[in-house]
């Protein structure tokens, strides 16, 4: 049985239920960009080839609430490093990303240590994002194969509807993912995460969609467990700069300890 894991990093509550818009509408889907090309394109139009931003992360139960400071940068599809900003109890927490690697820099401990496999499906820092979304950003155009189903009416925006299925020699999966990306900006506003058994497992909705960082991008993020539905954890940007310099150097197991 095939490993199911996570997105994205980074990937995005519309109010209204996706529907079907008219024939007419439905021919305009006679385009030259493919289903793989149309992902690609959402992907690097939200990513840039680097980036570098400030961020909050809310986790929300039933019962409790944390919020959660930090700082990231990026570069490609597998280098990313995270240092968490607040609160005081977990400032100086950082995690990088070395292509399929996640490295864990804990400050009160002084140790780096390298996240075991075993740890991947775990909730990354007590959210509904799992240590395996980390590393699923790349995957998500090398490891599926896309289908561009139709166009759809989401809230105020028409989207393209893809699905996206298992390569048979990828090993790290889902058993399907259903995307539905806006046609004007190309964002990711609604992906639904489903196992092998087409059980519907995550959603991840964006919203507030403004300028930021020079481009039009979903500033929130919230991601809704299906088996929880009172759980939620909320990304926000509140800073986001694209394209800036950084070089592979940057991402050491030595530079993660000099994070301030």
């Amino acid at each position: 049985m095939k490993k199911i894991i996570f997105s994205s990093i980074v990937v995005f509550a519309i109010l209204a239920m996706a529907f079907t818009i008219t024939d007419e509408s439905e021919k305009s889907l006679e385009q030259n960009l493919t289903a793989k090309e149309i992902i690609k394109k959402s992907e690097q139009n939200f990513r840039g080839l680097s980036s570098h931003a400030k961020m909050k992360m809310t986790i929300v139960r039933p019962k409790w609430e944390r919020t959660t400071t930090m700082e990231t940068w990026n570069l490609g599809d597998d280098y990313s490093m995270t240092l968490v900003t607040g609160p005081a109890r977990d400032k100086g927490t950082a995690f990088m990303k070395r292509g399929k690697e996640i490295w864990n820099w804990q400050p009160k401990i002084d140790r780096v240590i390298k996240m075991p496999q075993s740890m991947m499906s775990q909730g990354w820092m007590g959210s509904d994002l799992k240590n395996d979304d980390l590393v699923r950003e790349s995957s998500i155009v090398k490891d599926y194969d896309h289908k561009l189903l139709k166009k759809v009416k989401y809230g105020k925006h028409v989207c393209y509807k893809i699905e996206m299925t298992p390569k048979e020699d990828a090993a790290v999966v889902w058993g399907k993912i259903l995307i539905l990306i806006d046609t004007k900006y190309f964002l990711q506003l609604k992906t639904e995460f489903y196992d092998e058994d087409d059980y519907l497992v995550n959603k991840f909705l964006g919203t507030n969609i403004k300028e930021m960082g020079g481009r039009m991008i979903t500033t929130k993020m919230i991601i809704k467990p299906a088996d929880e539905p009172n759980n939620r954890t909320i990304l926000e940007y509140e800073d986001i700069q694209f394209d800036v310099k950084l070089e592979e150097s940057f991402f050491t197991i030595q530079n993660i300890k000099k994070l301030r």
